[in-house]
């Protein structure tokens, strides 16, 4: 019996990388991407999407400006329809759908860590990392994490004119391949709700985020808020 599985942004530098990867581990894999036809802001186009085995959200941009102040609102809110709705959407229709399985979301290192270059991107990811979080213990027996990638040697290094800057300074840059073998972790494991990092020279792993001091009543901790 085959497995099957799907990739938004399958036709990019990194979705390719990780269709290469599935097809190697016996999937069978179908590209959502816009170049053929598959908006992933659309929720209708959601809705035509069936069960998978696995389902990587993986599309994503840039911002063309790193200036808040020159960045136009058209394009501040494409940026978070494809980089946040593309991955709420297809969590709402996956879950509805999928009688086990796990989502893999392509979040960021910049979000987990502040990002200059592009801000709006940076709060994007920010919110895809928190989503992932806060979702897992809500959709189960599906299970999702995210991976979060430094700078990958793809086509989007050219947006912003940074390949050169990269190279010149000897700065490491991630392969598609290494990308796609931490997504692979990340969907093989046992566990929902992790965010993997991805950095060059390193094994990917689940980021562990340091806790924030909880409330306390008199002197005994409380802890987090129950789940209703």
């Amino acid at each position: 019996m085959s497995v099957r599985a799907l990739i938004t942004g399958g036709e990019g530098g990194l979705g390719r990388a990780m269709r290469t990867k599935l097809e190697a581990e016996g999937y069978e894999v179908e590209s959502l991407d816009l170049v053929n036809g598959f908006d992933v802001t659309d929720p209708a186009a959601w809705e035509r999407v069936e069960a998978v085995d696995l389902a990587l959200l993986n599309a994503g941009i840039l911002t063309a400006r790193t200036d808040l102040l020159e960045l136009g609102v058209d394009e501040y809110r494409r940026a978070v329809s494809v980089n946040v709705d593309g991955v709420v959407l297809g969590v709402r229709r996956l879950a509805r759908v999928m009688d086990g399985g796990t989502i893999v979301a392509t979040a960021s290192l910049a979000g987990l860590v502040g990002m200059p270059l592009d801000p709006i991107y940076s709060l994007t990811k920010h919110a895809v990392v928190g989503f992932v979080r806060s979702i897992a213990p809500r959709i189960t027996p599906t299970r999702i994490n995210a991976i979060c990638p430094g700078i990958a040697d793809t086509a989007m290094l050219d947006m912003h004119d940074q390949r050169a800057t990269f190279a010149a300074a000897g700065f490491p840059l991630l392969t598609p391949a290494e990308v796609a073998d931490a997504m692979w972790l990340a969907a093989t494991s046992e566990s929902s709700g992790e965010c993997w990092f991805v950095q060059p020279g390193r094994r990917p792993a689940p980021f562990r985020f340091p806790n924030v001091p909880g409330p306390r009543r008199g002197e005994q901790a409380v802890g987090l808020p129950p789940i209703p």
